[in-house]
């Protein structure tokens, strides 16, 4: 099993559990992740979520071989149908980073509403070197959370930035020990269930709305993008290099 689910004290865990492959994504998985928020959605009894890794790994982004066998085709694929599950999930959503988060490991971070990262993570968001373009929003949100010099720094150089960096720029809670970070995102999480539950949905469905109508047009726009980029040139050089192990040349283009 890749993505271990368990409901507990109020608290919906979902958890990436591939360590052997760096927690790398498959569109199995996307399902198998959209359909716990779904269910957590509707469960009277769960107060919140909680997406977690594995020790020292969050995510890796997507499995790249599983992405260019079964790439994205509209709203209705699995990676957009988890994008738009934790988007319209109203219950409070926290995250436990350790270790790599890297691509979407990075921009479903934004759609959370609490955040801790260890202190040895290592977070990236690495779609131009791939010959893509950002996804989930990350065009719109990471400028305006870092500013736009900063955000070229993470987006068009895609270079990979810490724990602290993340909390700097308005992306994580806090910076805590790896070993720490689980156990406090929890605690965090079952903090929701003394509040009044209508009350704490209403309140993050009024912080997010002001945004929510462009975040989804935004969204749109990359995803037509991301597809049109998947079959470019550029980017078939970037993954022919990823899978040769060498560096990709992009003199030719």
């Amino acid at each position: 099993m890749t993505i271990k689910t368990a409901t507990h004290n109020g608290v919906a865990t979902i958890e990436i559990a591939r360590p052997e492959k760096k927690n790398a994504l498959t569109q199995a998985m996307y399902t198998a992740m959209a359909e716990a928020l779904i269910a957590a959605q509707a469960d009277k009894a769960v107060r919140s979520v909680l997406i977690t890794g594995q020790p020292g790994v969050f995510t890796s982004g997507n499995d790249l071989e599983d992405f260019m066998q079964r790439p994205p085709q509209g709203a209705d694929s699995p990676v957009f149908r988890f994008m738009q599950a934790l988007l319209d999930t109203d219950k409070p959503v926290v995250a436990a980073v350790t270790g790599a988060a890297v691509g979407i490991g990075t921009t479903l971070l934004l759609h959370c509403d609490l955040v801790y990262v260890s202190d040895e993570a290592r977070l990236a968001m690495p779609f131009v070197s791939l010959g893509l373009v950002p996804e989930y929003a990350s065009s719109l949100i990471i400028p305006a959370l870092m500013g736009h010099v900063r955000a070229t720094e993470k987006l068009m150089l895609g270079e990979p930035f810490s724990g602290s960096d993340a909390v700097d720029c308005g992306i994580a809670n806090a910076v805590l020990p790896a070993s720490e970070v689980v156990n406090h995102a929890r605690r965090m999480a079952e903090r929701f269930n003394a509040l009044p539950p209508e009350a704490v949905r209403q309140t993050k469905q009024l912080m997010r709305a002001p945004q929510k109508a462009r975040v989804r047009e935004v969204m749109a726009e990359e995803g037509a993008l991301f597809g049109q980029r998947l079959r470019s040139p550029e980017a078939m050089e970037a993954f022919q290099a990823f899978f040769q192990k060498r560096k990709p040349d992009f003199s030719q283009f």
